[in-house]
């Protein structure tokens, strides 16, 4: 249950907020309209693997517990992997509220699995939600934010791309592309007032729910997911990406761990050799990747990165 704020730092704004009945769109949703946005919520309502029929049932539900508490929303249950369901969902927020301020992208799916064993329809799926969604929502509004001169995109990835974890390589390719739009976004936008970050979330979620609990450590990781970082928290910084308070801040990569906030680093380079006369294969393997070494990246994954509990 929500209580909306009499006043608050999104009044006046329409935002498109897709994956919005589940997970951490649901809790995106649930703040947005808390301070005072009016909202389109799209979700398929599908399984978190995708590929079923879907149902209204997650969006309408917070639909009308926004709207049970005075705020506005309307729902929308088509898939952001179609480019013209997406226009829709754009003219759906012009014809009920006069326009878009924002759009938060959380909609996303898993097929986990080893590379060694992945089908071509686990990693086409993937990709095409993440990916392809991630184009569709940004390419079929970015024209009239430009036009407009004001919109915000709040776009996610994950650890998984930014750092590594085993078992998500369709994952992992499709979250550093949203990465890279992400920031090529920010970049042409700039000059007309159109901003977009990422944010890479922890948080408990069905996806998260998937991972396999083999042994201690991996029950010790899923329990401090599910008590310690929640989408609520999430949410708040989604939410506050897209307020004009925040207009000055574009191109940047969150991490959300708890009550956490991280800001990632984005490669540049660390180190370089040279050698006047030319590389060969020896003098390279003998001299240059030696001297390189000590700014290589190590293997571990997110857990091996973010060993400290969350706060």
């Amino acid at each position: 249950m929500i209580e909306r704020n009499v006043m608050g730092i999104l009044d006046g704004k329409v935002i498109l907020i897709t994956g919005g009945g589940n997970g951490i769109g649901r809790a995106c949703s649930l703040h947005a309209a808390r301070v005072g946005a009016k909202l389109v919520v799209n979700d398929l309502g599908g399984s978190v693997t995708g590929g079923d029929e879907g149902s209204i049932g997650p969006a309408q539900s917070v639909v009308d517990e926004i709207k049970a508490l005075g705020g506005e929303a309307v729902v929308n249950t088509d898939s952001v992997t179609d480019f013209k369901s997406v226009q829709g969902m754009i003219e759906q927020a012009k014809d009920c509220f006069g326009g878009l301020d924002a759009i938060i992208n959380p909609a996303g799916i898993v097929r986990d699995g080893m590379f060694h064993k992945m089908s071509e329809a686990d990693w086409d799926i993937v990709i095409d939600v993440h990916v392809r969604g991630a184009f569709n929502v940004t390419r079929a509004s970015i024209e009239l934010f430009r036009e407009q001169q004001d919109g915000a995109y709040v776009l996610f990835s994950s650890t998984s791309g930014l750092i590594g974890n085993i078992g998500q390589a369709n994952y992992a390719a499709a979250k550093m592309g949203v990465v890279g739009l992400s920031r090529i976004i920010a970049m042409e936008g700039a000059l007309k007032n159109v901003r977009a970050n990422v944010i890479a979330p922890f948080a408990w979620t069905r996806m998260i729910a998937t991972i396999p609990v083999k042994d201690d450590a991996s029950a010790q990781r899923v329990e401090r997911f599910r008590t310690k970082m929640r989408a609520d928290q999430v949410a708040i910084v989604a939410v506050s990406l897209c307020s004009s308070q925040a207009s000055h801040i574009s191109g940047q990569i969150f991490g959300v761990r708890g009550n956490e906030l991280v800001i990632f680093d984005q490669p540049r380079p660390v180190r370089s050799v040279s050698r006047i006369d030319g590389w060969t294969p020896e003098t390279l393997i003998e001299h240059g990747m030696p001297a390189l070494a000590g700014g290589f990246t190590g293997l571990e994954a997110t857990n091996g990165v973010f060993t400290w509990d969350p706060i």
